[in-house]
């Protein structure tokens, strides 16, 4: 049976590669030499070394042990054969029977018929595939984990010779020529509204390691845990600065940062790679291009989030190692724009605030750590943006529009006196919405709104006097809980949702209970992955499966409302069973609360969200059960349409004014009527004027949506005549077509309501 290397072994391994490695030459030649060595180090007779190169094709660099003809011949696209699937997935794979895996492509030119066994790695640069290590043998061999890691290991040594521009040039992996010169818009998600005007900074956070292979690893390892030290401490200084203020939801997500970096599992992942032979910076960045490479593929917004948390946590530390200045540490432009592929809170901080207009990511998410520090410093922020990073240039002049989700790059005459305009009646409208702060939403013939606004994060308080909103018609509860590095105790719920009833003062809160599953992942909680989580466990299910979580959260919101009004509202109600069984753990609650002789709230209401279809058919029995309703209009138009809302493809297919949407919020608000139960609706349609028109005629008067949208959504009703839209929805509202959202936008633009 053959045996690779241990430990000692594969240190070993790594000097002598570095030895190959500093002896010059062509590196084509250095590449021939490594296969040599490896295969005789990892007892393998096959070793080959597959490169990407334009078009997503994989091509054979090096072997020894296969036909050398095949070298510059062999190509296999990213996905093809064992090797492309490896590459594909970003993932190591070892078979000790290689010829009868279903993804195994023969080519003849290769010789490797022969060869029944096989494992290789991914060479990966910054996250990214740029090639795969792969050693085979004639026997069928079970490859051990250990061998696996020292593959890897090697893979990451290789990955600097492979990136370095003498195999394959960087020129050839960039898509089209000529189109740095010219304007650009590229599309994106808004992060944060707004506009912007400046010159580009390139976050430019990949840093070059010279050297890779320690003498010492014991030294290493003394270098790394200083490293780590000067990183508390840097963070720490951060935090106090103060002039963030040392409160609210930006405060406690750079306190979750710190706590990252505290982390025991990454500082032991870094001091392993260091014991493997690897220097303090290599082990730095080959933990986080596992780590990348790992998660590279993960769709949900959450995880994408902390992967740039600890993508800012490996730069700075890669930066105490080496010496090396912040980005921000550079003066800027009077007026910069930051380009980045992915940021971390902390490093948006490091940038003069002075100087900063914008932010413009490749990556990321709405509930991203850098946009909710982003939003605590008011600047606008894009993310999406695809290929932003090989389209935009250090001090290209940029453009951001936050408010229709653009950006452009290089803008032309005629972009720019657009942008200018759009400023100036940017300021006249945001001064025009602030007269409207504490007048009623009331139509012109009277008709009362009431405007609340969606709110998850202690910093959205201020926004219902600056809004002079309702209320808060939605809280998410389930923020905090992601936010957190832990799973929040009663003590600190309580605390979390006294502010939260302290900051409305008499105006009404609507907690929603815990909405997590789908794309609203806990860190701190393992779940087994699901096909379909957006229609799998989460929210009520997740709650009735784990009572003691939710028995929880209600003794906290009843700690928190101590004699105050308390509204409950249970999400993703499917049955009425469902419903029922929630408010059997809510009373538990409350007999605890009154044999401990505590204050009850007063008045306690206890609602549902309409979300999902089937519960449509259950109306009456519900109604007959709860104080309140509330249509949450993004999970149930997504449930309607059988049409994923994250899906570019499905997202736009179907409106909110189709006829099947209208029908199915008419058929609510009309059993809600004759049951006397108050109802509303909170979601993406409630801040839309023209659809909001359209909830207005079904019998809306509750509606709460984004902060940004309360004050221009107060600004369309009070422009509305009631009556005369009333009329005119009865003689539009059976017209054929997929939807009235045509009808009723022709009638704001003829009676100047402002959308």
């Amino acid at each position: 049976m053959t045996q690779a290397p241990g430990l000692s072994g594969a240190r070993m391994l790594l000097k002598r590669l570095r030895n190959v490695m500093a002896r010059g030459g062509a590196a084509q030649m250095r590449l021939d030499q490594t296969v040599k060595l490896i295969a005789a180090e990892m007892v393998a007779e096959v070793c080959s070394i597959y490169l990407l190169r334009a078009g997503e094709v994989l091509e054979l660099f090096a072997t020894e042990g296969l036909k050398k003809e095949a070298v510059h011949k062999t190509r296999l696209r990213v996905g093809e054969g064992l090797v492309g699937d490896i590459a594909s997935h970003a993932r190591p794979l070892a078979l000790a029977d290689a010829q009868h895996h279903p993804q195994f492509a023969y080519r003849p030119e290769t010789g490797e018929e022969i060869f029944q066994s096989l494992m290789g790695v991914p060479i990966l640069r910054a996250g990214r595939v740029i090639g795969v290590l792969v050693i085979q043998n004639r026997t069928r061999r079970q490859y051990s984990e250990e061998e696996i890691e020292t593959l890897e290991t090697v893979a990451m040594v290789l990955s600097e010779l492979a990136a370095g521009g003498e195999l394959v040039s960087q020129e050839e992996l960039r898509p089209g020529d000529g189109i740095a010169v010219l304007p650009l818009r590229l599309d994106g998600v808004t992060f944060c509204p707004g506009l912007a005007k400046g010159i580009a900074v390139l976050h430019q956070a990949t840093l070059q390691l010279q050297q890779l292979v320690a003498e010492d690893p014991e030294r290493e390892a003394e270098r790394l845990t200083g490293a780590l030290e000067e990183l508390h401490s840097s963070i720490d200084r951060l935090l106090d600065a103060g002039d963030l203020g040392g409160q609210g939801e930006h405060f406690e997500v750079l306190e979750t940062y710190r706590l990252f970096a505290q982390d025991q599992g990454w500082r032991s992942r870094m001091l392993e790679a260091v014991q493997s032979g690897l220097t303090a910076e290599a082990a730095v960045q080959k933990v986080q291009n596992d780590t990348r490479a790992r998660m590279r593929d993960v769709s949900d917004p959450y995880l994408r989030e902390r992967l740039s948390d600890l993508d800012d946590l490996a730069n700075r530390l890669l930066r105490h190692l080496l010496g090396a200045d912040a980005p921000g540490a550079r003066r800027l432009p009077e007026e910069a724009i930051v380009v980045a592929r992915s940021m971390g809170p902390a490093e948006l901080l490091d940038y003069d605030r002075t100087r900063l207009k914008g932010l413009v990511l490749e990556e990321g998410s709405q509930n991203a750590h850098v946009a909710i520090v982003a939003r605590a410093l008011d600047i606008p922020v894009i993310g999406r943006c695809a290929d932003l990073m090989e389209k935009v240039g250090e001090g290209d002049p940029l453009v951001i529009d936050g408010d229709n989700e653009q950006l452009f790059i290089r803008p032309s005459d005629d972009i720019l006196q657009t942008f200018a305009e759009s400023m100036r009646q940017r300021v006249e409208k945001r001064a025009a919405f602030a007269a409207l702060r504490d007048l009623p939403a009331v139509t012109l013939d009277g008709v009362q709104v009431d405007l609340h606004i969606n709110a998850g994060l202690l910093m959205d308080l201020p926004q219902i006097a600056a809004t002079g909103a309702a209320g808060i018609g939605l809280y998410r509860t389930e923020i905090p809980f992601m936010v957190s590095h832990e799973y929040p105790e009663v003590a600190r719920q309580t605390e979390i949702y006294r502010k939260v009833l302290d900051g409305a003062g008499n105006r009404p809160v609507i907690f929603r209970t815990l909405d997590i599953g789908s794309d609203k992942v806990l860190p701190y909680w393992n779940r087994a992955p699901e096909e379909n989580p957006a229609m799998g466990w989460r929210a009520i299910r997740i709650a009735l499966d784990r009572p003691a979580m939710l028995r929880q959260q209600l003794r906290a919101m009843l700690n928190a409302a101590d004699g105050r009004r308390l509204s409950i509202m249970f999400p993703m109600v499917t049955e009425i069973a469902e419903f029922d069984a929630c408010r059997r753990l809510l009373e538990l609650e409350l007999t605890r609360r009154r044999q401990q002789g505590r204050t009850m709230p007063e008045p306690l209401l206890v609602g549902a969200m309409v979300e999902v279809p089937a519960l449509l058919w259950q109306l009456p029995e519900l109604l007959a059960r709860v104080d309140f309703l509330s249509v949450g209009s993004n999970d149930l138009q997504q449930f309607l349409f059988a049409a994923d809302r994250d899906n570019p493809a499905a997202a736009g297919r179907y409106d909110t004014l189709s006829p099947a949407m209208i029908r199915v919020l008419e058929d609510v608000a009309r059993a809600a009527s004759a049951a006397g139960k108050p109802f509303g609706l909170c979601g993406e349609m409630a801040g839309d004027p023209v659809a909001a028109m359209a909830l207005l005629c079904l019998g809306y008067r509750s509606l709460s949506m984004s902060p940004p949208r309360v004050l221009p959504m107060r600004a369309a009703i009070r422009n509305l005549n009631f009556g005369r839209l009333q009329a005119y929805w009865q003689a539009v509202r059976h017209l054929d077509g997929a939807t009235l959202r045509g009808a009723l936008l022709d009638y704001a633009l003829d009676h100047y309501v402002p959308l």
